[in-house]
């Protein structure tokens, strides 16, 4: 795990669109996994910047993290349509190559276990990641298993209430959602965690340096063989050995790329 240190959330963006673009501009069929949430926004802008200067995403796929269930297609909260929003629909990549789990499917654990191969067959080269303040990432709240695979899960009540934010009410965020499992997501190549803020200060330094534990889902990280974690000053602001990923980070040698 490489923990990266930058001076501000602007240079965390700046870093995890170059990891992107480059997968983008080396690989015949490089597939992206996105997420949702704030976290990510700066890097899809810089992403679609470059998009404007010349980066074609037109032999690229892309998978999606996680699903509510309950919401109408095209409601405007689903993360299909936000991905699509923010992302997808400003660039060239093909929308019939954007892949997301089927939430209407009348047998859903069918569904979810389709979704898992199509994510597993078509290999993920980078997944961008964002961390919940319980640790969660994708929708995998506490208590996960560690090798869990696409499934639907119940989502908590702090998780609910910290994306009410996004609806009119409380009442109107889904209770149930299907998401990619830790396993899941630990058979993507290049795993990038991205946190800026005082808030991702806690979960971070425990995903990072704390024990691994069903309780920090995001802890499972540990034992993937390329995770790159991009940071604030902020959320630096609770790990122990801080120091050591500056210095590190400083003396890189110059052809190892992150």
């Amino acid at each position: 795990m490489e923990v990266v240190i930058a001076p501000s959330p602007d240079d965390v963006a700046d870093l995890a669109a170059g990891i992107v673009a480059r997968a983008v501009s080396t690989l015949d069929t490089p597939v992206i996994g996105l997420a949702t949430g704030s976290s990510p926004l700066p890097t899809y802008a810089r992403l679609i910047a470059q998009h404007r200067a010349g980066l074609s995403f037109a032999h690229a796929s892309a998978v999606t993290l996680d699903e509510y269930v309950g919401l109408a297609d095209g409601h405007p909260e689903s993360y299909r349509t936000v991905i699509r929003r923010e992302f997808v629909d400003q660039i060239d990549l093909p929308v019939e190559r954007l892949h997301s789990p089927d939430v209407h499917a009348a047998d859903l654990a069918a569904s979810c276990s389709d979704y898992d191969r199509t994510v597993v067959d078509l290999g993920v080269d980078v997944q961008l990641l964002g961390i919940g303040g319980d640790g969660h990432i994708g929708f995998n709240e506490p208590g996960s298993s560690l090798s869990s695979r696409t499934r639907i899960k119940t989502l908590t009540d702090q998780t609910r209430t910290d994306n009410a934010r996004f609806f009119d009410t409380l009442d109107a965020v889904p209770r149930h959602v299907v998401t990619q499992g830790l396993g899941t997501i630990s058979d993507a190549r290049h795993l990038v965690m991205l946190a800026t803020g005082g808030s991702k200060a806690l979960p971070i330094a425990e995903m990072v340096e704390g024990p691994v534990s069903a309780s920090c889902p995001a802890s499972v990280l540990q034992f993937h063989p390329h995770v790159t974690v991009l940071i604030d000053e902020v959320a630096a602001h609770e790990l122990v050995h801080a120091g050591h990923y500056r210095e590190t980070y400083r003396n890189k040698p110059s052809w190892q790329q992150l």
